[in-house]
């Protein structure tokens, strides 16, 4: 069991040396991925990976940033069987958010205007069927020109359901103390999932995957709280979001609202330290850094997230390669 990174930024916009981000766990060749920012898509072959492998795709939150290429994936993945190999006919299955059930109340600065009324919160599964749409023309053309196959069942989207006990509300709480719910097992992973706090975004999850190896928890998008610990307990690898709030400040460029923004929805790299503490977990790793430039120096991430912390602090990078239980 490994784990690659294969991108390490936090937010939309492009940053020099870090693409966007998305994290493959490979369990006996299998692979897993979680979130398709922006260049996830070349990065999973960069990496070495193969589509044949792929066996699933999970996602947090259907932030911009986590999902810009969750439809570039199959889009291209199931065309040219010559290129890829009759391996790719197997569909993709994508686990993800649901609908919200609302939007968030405007913030200050923020605007009331509402993009597509009829359907103004879609989940995942509305994400995929508004891009197989959208995308009509080419997948018509490319299945009468070149025998592609119908990209309809190709995709199988499972949007993750919350357990009935759990009392979440997309105008809070968002992410209540709860128990990690199991969201899928195969026979070479369990997949079992929490809902954290990244308001205003509901739901949003992070992910823990256990195979026989051991195991690697991924926090997702989230300010600091008790439900990543619970998912986290004593695992081998945990894969924190991560923000320097004093590096955003004293760089400027962002006003008070988006600064309050920031602070409630992530974890500011000195608090990380004692969330894996509390987890127990053997080994921290900081990716969706924010700054993501490589301006910013590794000691600086780690200096901050030791705080706290007894164990390893690993500032990810794209590609690095980590094995479980090493």
């Amino acid at each position: 069991m490994h784990v690659v990174l294969l991108g390490t930024a936090g937010g939309p916009p492009p940053v020099a040396g870090r693409l966007g981000i998305s994290t493959a766990i490979v369990v006996d060749g299998r692979v897993y991925l979680v979130d398709l920012g922006h260049g996830a898509y070349d990065q999973f072959f960069n990496a070495g990976l193969q589509a044949s492998d792929l066996r699933g795709v999970f996602v947090t939150h259907l932030h911009s940033d986590h999902i810009a290429d969750l439809f570039t994936l199959p889009w291209l993945r199931f065309g040219g069987g010559s290129t890829l190999g009759p391996a790719m006919m197997r569909p993709l299955k994508i686990w993800g958010p649901g609908r919200p059930g609302a939007l968030p109340k405007v913030r200050e600065g923020g605007t009331d205007a509402v993009v597509h009324p009829s359907d103004p919160t879609p989940g995942t599964k509305g994400f995929i069927d508004g891009a197989i749409a959208a995308a009509a023309y080419d997948i018509n053309i490319r299945m009468r020109d070149q025998g592609w196959p119908d990209i309809r069942t190709m995709i199988k989207v499972k949007e993750i359901e919350l357990p009935k006990k759990v009392k979440a509300k997309p105008h809070g709480p968002v992410a209540p103390a709860m128990e990690p719910f199991q969201v899928m097992k195969d026979g070479y992973v369990t997949v079992t999932a929490t809902l954290v706090k990244h308001p205003p975004v509901f739901p949003s999850f992070g992910f823990r995957f256990d195979s026989q190896y051991g195991s690697v928890a991924i926090s997702g998008d989230t300010a600091a709280i008790p439900n990543v610990v619970t998912l986290a307990r004593d695992t081998d690898l945990l894969l924190h979001e991560v923000i320097d709030l004093a590096l955003v400040k004293s760089a400027g460029g962002v006003d008070d609202t988006q600064y309050g923004h920031l602070a409630e929805s992530h974890t500011d790299a000195t608090e990380v330290g004692g969330i894996a503490q509390a987890a127990g977990a053997k080994k921290l790793v900081l990716h969706h850094l924010s700054p993501g430039t490589n301006l910013v120096p590794d000691s600086n991430w780690q200096t901050k997230a030791q705080q706290g912390y007894d164990g390893e602090v690993v500032v990810g990078h794209d590609l690095t390669v980590l094995t479980v239980g090493e």
